[in-house]
């Protein structure tokens, strides 16, 4: 098992984490980078293509905002999503 931090790691908003777990990668939410230190945010530090899940927590924009990049990069795999 490993768990990556791709955004709000060291900030509040870009909520962006991939957890693998035997050989799966699951993505636990896809949020947008917002503020006065935004990074780019029309890539994604790895291939979408490889992602098997996405987990969003909740639909605020810094938790699920950059889903839609995502799919137009290549993700194919299923989304889940709070009721």
């Amino acid at each position: 098992m490993e768990l990556t931090f791709y955004g709000a790691d060291k900030e509040v908003t870009g909520s962006c984490h991939c957890l693998t777990v035997n050989g799966k990668h699951i993505l636990i939410d896809c949020g947008l980078q917002q503020g006065a230190d935004e990074t780019d945010n029309s890539r994604f530090p790895f291939y979408a293509n490889l992602v098997d899940y996405v987990i969003i927590t909740h639909a605020h924009i810094d938790h699920s905002g950059r889903l839609p990049l995502l799919v137009k990069q290549g993700f194919q795999g299923e989304i889940l999503t709070t009721s």
